[in-house]
């Protein structure tokens, strides 16, 4: 059976997913020693499964564990709530030596955002001029995090909450909740009353700063043949406005 979601590469026969590899060897066989290993307390994650010759890679597939559960509209909090158990569960993995060879379009966003790569190279890139005028350094430090936890947790009446599709990056575990923000502020009609569910993140502001650049930058790469958006068609501008406001 052929999954929705993601990019509709992914097959479900039983209690595998299957899909084409989509990642480096490298950051499976990873992927496969970390998850392989996590103790999960108050999560699930899809781990990687191998062959019966230990291989993780058939002919250009991976397989993972299926599992239950489905997307939850409207359920950031619980979002949030869940990858920061996820995090704490990662917080002494090491960084792996594959984050450095990343030249996706998420990798440079992510990196304009931390300041890896000069602002200024993306200045035509709407709202992020004013994003960067508004950052401010911050005392805090990385660890493996998932980048994009907004359309990646399941939910389920029986089971805990279900993390899947891992995109790790190394960073404060308050910007991936950020990006949970911005994402739902951007795209999925949350207002501000969001916030309340990050109140105890310290600088969170920055954080949600960083997460905007993040996106669009992402976002701006994958349409450079597009005009940018009018202010009256814009979904970023509502969000940006509340992060320059918080960070003011």
């Amino acid at each position: 059976m052929r999954l929705t979601g993601g990019q509709g590469t992914a097959w479900r026969s039983g209690n595998v997913v299957l899909k084409p590899l989509d990642l480096t060897a490298a950051e499976l066989a990873w992927q496969a020693e970390v998850l392989g290993s996590l103790a999960c307390d108050g999560f699930r994650v899809a781990r990687p499964l191998a062959a019966g010759d230990g291989s993780l890679v058939v002919d250009g597939w991976t397989a993972r564990q299926a599992l239950e559960g489905s997307h939850r509209e409207g359920c950031w909090p619980e979002v949030i709530a869940v990858g920061e158990r996820f995090h704490a569960a990662l917080a002494a993995t090491t960084r792996p030596g594959f984050l450095d060879l990343r030249s996706d379009r998420w990798a440079i966003g992510d990196r304009v955002a931390w300041g890896e790569l000069p602002a200024e190279e993306f200045s035509d890139v709407k709202h992020v001029p004013r994003l960067v005028a508004a950052l401010q350094p911050l005392d805090a430090s990385g660890q493996i995090v998932h980048g994009d936890l907004t359309g990646n947790v399941l939910f389920s009446d029986e089971l805990p909450p279900a993390v899947i599709d891992f995109v790790p990056y190394w960073r404060p575990p308050g910007f991936a909740s950020a990006v949970v923000v911005a994402d739902a502020l951007v795209w999925e009609g949350a207002d501000e009353t969001l916030l309340g569910s990050v109140a105890h993140v310290d600088e969170f502001p920055q954080y949600l700063l960083r997460a905007l650049i993040y996106r669009a930058v992402t976002d701006r790469l994958f349409r450079l043949d597009e005009p940018l958006r009018a202010d009256d068609d814009d979904p970023y501008l509502p969000a940006v406005e509340l992060a320059l406001g918080l960070a003011g």
